[in-house]
């Protein structure tokens, strides 16, 4: 099965650059799978009342197990079919949510190709839904990259690499991965919601939202969705018992989504590992800059919201920020501090 089709196919810069060898669903000879506990709290899915063409996404608040790629897998089928069922129409996993975050020299054991079968199987789960999940990305010439794959109909319809690796304090991402070098918007298919136009997409993987000249970048491609998946540890009390980076995310979520009108999606871990702590905290704000509901804790959660195009026309109208960017500015500057560290 190609990886390719429809306005981000064939040869476009926006094709995901694998093909994923189809695979069936068998659903009645599966076993039950576990998805998010019976006992996690279940953030209202019976509030969530979408009408015609809105869009129901569900955040996959887990902890996935380090390097056991099995187990992950068996989890995301679960609740993918639990969100399918439940109406969702897009299900958003966190970083790294195949293989745990602090994997080290498991790297190599771990990464799965565009043609493993465990990416054929989620492909085909991904038939009436949407999905976003986090891998380690082999590439032909045996570089490993942080990733993101949006699946539907299917297939993978677009790849996000993470572009901007930490390698300082307890992170050593550059060690072990190779960086991706583009940052694209796509149009995500979305079809089980049926919008009236279709919404233009965008991932940030974690540490890429610590760099605005990225969201800014896909905010230029006429972004309305931006995908955050995560795995941030928790670090720095800093007012009471809040956590430094907790702040920083609640900070950067609320900025990007309002200065770029659009809505923006963040699904981060939690867990332990290696005797670390992710804090959780997933959310989605909307485009005025604030959540659509407070955001989660530190348990494994599945957490509903509805996005709707027309309040995002209706929050560019009143705040026409997009319409008034100057991106010619912004070449006519970057090509004039280009050119002066040329002559330096």
């Amino acid at each position: 099965m190609s990886d390719v089709g429809g306005p981000d196919g064939g040869d476009s810069p926006d094709s995901p650059e694998f093909v994923i060898q189809m695979g069936t669903r068998a659903e009645d000879s599966l076993a039950p799978r576990r998805g998010v506990p019976d006992d996690a709290p279940q953030a209202s899915r019976e509030m969530v009342e979408a009408q015609e063409g809105d869009v129901v996404v569900a955040l996959a608040q887990i902890a996935p197990r380090l390097g056991d790629v099995a187990a992950n897998l068996e989890r995301h089928l679960a609740i993918i079919d639990d969100v399918r069922r439940g109406g969702g129409h897009l299900v958003v996993f966190p970083e790294l949510s195949l293989t745990g975050y602090f994997l080290k020299d498991l790297v190599p054991d771990v990464a799965l190709r565009g043609d493993a079968p465990q990416l054929a199987e989620l492909a085909a789960a991904c038939t009436g839904i949407d999905a976003v999940v986090g891998l380690v990305l082999e590439s032909e010439d045996a570089r490993f990259h942080n990733a993101a794959v949006y699946l539907s109909g299917g297939r993978a319809v677009h790849v996000h690499r993470k572009c901007y690796l930490p390698t300082y304090g307890l992170f050593d991402e550059h060690r072990y991965l190779a960086a991706g070098d583009r940052l694209r918007a796509f149009e995500a298919p979305l079809t089980a919601a049926a919008p009236r136009r279709p919404w233009r997409a965008g991932a940030l993987i974690c540490e890429d939202m610590w760099h605005p000249g990225a969201a800014a970048l896909l905010a230029r491609q006429g972004v309305d969705l931006f995908l955050c998946p995560s795995a941030s540890p928790g670090r720095g009390i800093v007012q009471g018992a809040a956590l430094g980076t907790a702040l920083s995310y609640d900070s950067m979520t609320r900025t990007y989504a309002q200065l770029f009108t659009s809505y923006l999606v963040y699904c981060n871990r939690v867990g332990f590992e290696d005797g670390v702590g992710f804090w959780g905290g997933s959310r989605v704000v909307g485009p005025q800059g604030a959540p659509l509901a407070e955001p989660l804790g530190s348990e494994e959660t599945l957490m509903w919201h509805r996005l709707d195009l027309g309040t995002l026309r209706r929050v560019r109208i009143s705040y026409p920020l997009l319409r008034d960017e100057r991106p010619d500015l912004i070449d006519n500057e970057s090509d004039r501090l280009r050119r002066r560290r040329t002559l330096d």
